[in-house]
């Protein structure tokens, strides 16, 4: 067979971590992730290319390939060439891993002609996700905000989402990178689960629909637990931020503003140094090319 297709995901940002509680939200940004599939006759044997971060580990792409073609009982008949290209940068807490296993599994689908469910999509792409050891939680809230678009509550054990928003502000998202990476394999699980009770109360301001205080409230909280500097997200705030706080595990911090403070607000995180990356919202969800 030689099937091949290439589809496109978006990246997400946090709004609740699910690390100390299981549970968390995040909603769609318009970074994006594409992943080109093509199916070869090589059974088991898949050669993976990130071709935005060539000395970045693939083992993640080639899981996602696995347990796609291992879905179909397709895996002893064939292999794959893959191949991604992403704005996301990785290893920032950016959700470039769920971005990417999105991707790779539903080109992986098209590619070999079959039809997925969207949230069984998803759910492969996580399972690909412990496969490569990238995740701690399965990050189902980020995948699933990466995969949807708009806001989305979840429970990460059950994986199941509890509920949906559709953003209708018109804001801008800007994300505060610094150079360092910081990989989800490596945090430190028992000091963030000390702070399991004060997540919930973030949790719960989110099911309420209050996000962006969600967001604030979550992303203090785990740059304390983490000993990052809460100091990047509450200047973005007293520059006008509508909401401001540590991105999944860190290092990058999100700030969520008006058009017309964008300005100020960018400065504010530019005094820290490193890169500051501007999106958009995202409402769109992962589509075959």
């Amino acid at each position: 067979m030689t099937g091949k297709a290439t589809a496109i995901t978006h990246g997400a940002a946090t709004i609740v971590n699910a690390m100390a509680l299981g549970k968390g939200a995040a909603f769609g940004v318009d970074l994006f992730t594409k992943a080109e599939v093509k199916l070869t006759d090589e059974p088991y044997v898949i050669r993976a290319e990130i071709a935005s971060e060539p000395k970045e580990s693939t083992v993640l792409m080639e899981k996602a390939v696995t347990r796609v073609l291992q879905r179909f009982n397709m895996e002893k008949s064939f292999g794959a060439k893959v191949k991604t290209w992403s704005n996301i940068p990785i290893a920032k807490g950016l959700k470039s891993s769920s971005a990417a296993a999105n991707a790779v599994a539903l080109a992986t689908a098209a590619a070999a002609g079959k039809a997925l469910d969207d949230l069984e999509v998803v759910k492969l792409g996580v399972d690909a996700a412990f496969d490569a050891k990238v995740t701690v939680t399965g990050a189902f809230d980020d995948a699933c905000a990466s995969y949807f678009g708009g806001v989305l509550v979840t429970d990460n054990f059950n994986r199941e989402i509890v509920k949906r928003l559709h953003l209708t502000k018109d804001l801008t998202v800007l994300f505060h990178v610094p150079p360092q990476k910081v990989y989800s394999a490596d945090s430190n699980m028992s000091r963030l689960r000390t702070v399991k009770s004060l997540v919930q109360v973030a949790y719960d301001q989110a099911l309420a629909g209050n996000i962006w205080e969600a967001l604030t409230l979550n992303g203090l909280i785990y740059c304390s637990a983490s000993g990052y500097d809460t100091s990047i997200a509450i200047d973005a705030l007293a520059a006008g931020a509508v909401a401001a706080g540590l991105c999944g595990k860190g290092p990058a911090v999100t700030a969520v503003t008006v058009k017309c403070k964008v300005d100020s607000v960018k400065a504010a995180l530019q005094k820290y140094g490193g890169e500051v990356l501007q999106a958009r919202l995202n409402q769109e969800k992962a589509r075959v090319l």
